[in-house]
C-alpha cells in the first residue's frame, strides 16, 4: 500500500501561482511513477502532469506545458507540482497518484490521495 497526502492548494487570483506537494509513504518501491490529475467543477478528471521516482522522467498535459512543473524530491518522497499564471479555468481537485508506469491514463495510476483543492478567482 501507498499513502499520499496533498497539500498547498487554496484560493488564488489569476495570474498567480501555487505549488502543490504530495508526500508518499507505505511501499512507495513498488511505484515508479507520480501523476497529478485534477477534476474542474462539473467536468471530468485530466491528466495534468507526471514523473518517475528513479530518472526524473517527466510529461504534461499539452495544456499545461509551459506554465507547470513537476518536480520530486527521493529523499522526502515528496513529488511538487508548481503552477504558474493561473486562470480561472485552472479550478480543480488536484489529486495525486501513485503507480508503477508513467503516462497520461487514469488506470496506470494504482493509489491516490484525497486532493486539494485549488480556486483561482477572476
Amino acid at each position: 500500500q501507498v499513502q499520499l497526502v496533498e497539500s498547498g492548494g487554496g484560493l488564488v487570483q489569476a495570474g498567480g501561482s501555487l505549488r502543490l506537494s504530495c508526500a508518499a509513504s507505505g511501499r512507495t518501491s513498488s511505484s515508479d511513477a507520480m501523476g497529478w490529475f485534477r477534476q474542474p467543477p462539473g467536468k471530468e478528471e485530466e491528466f495534468v502532469a507526471a514523473i518517475t521516482w528513479n530518472s526524473g522522467y517527466t510529461i504534461y498535459a499539452d495544456s499545461e506545458k509551459g506554465r507547470f512543473t513537476i518536480s520530486r524530491d527521493n529523499a522526502k518522497k515528496t513529488v511538487y507540482l508548481q503552477m504558474s499564471s493561473l486562470t480561472p479555468a485552472d479550478t480543480a481537485v488536484y489529486h495525486c497518484a501513485s503507480g508503477s508506469h508513467v503516462g497520461r491514463i487514469r488506470g496506470l495510476y494504482n493509489y491516490w490521495g484525497q486532493g486539494t483543492q485549488v480556486t483561482v478567482s477572476s
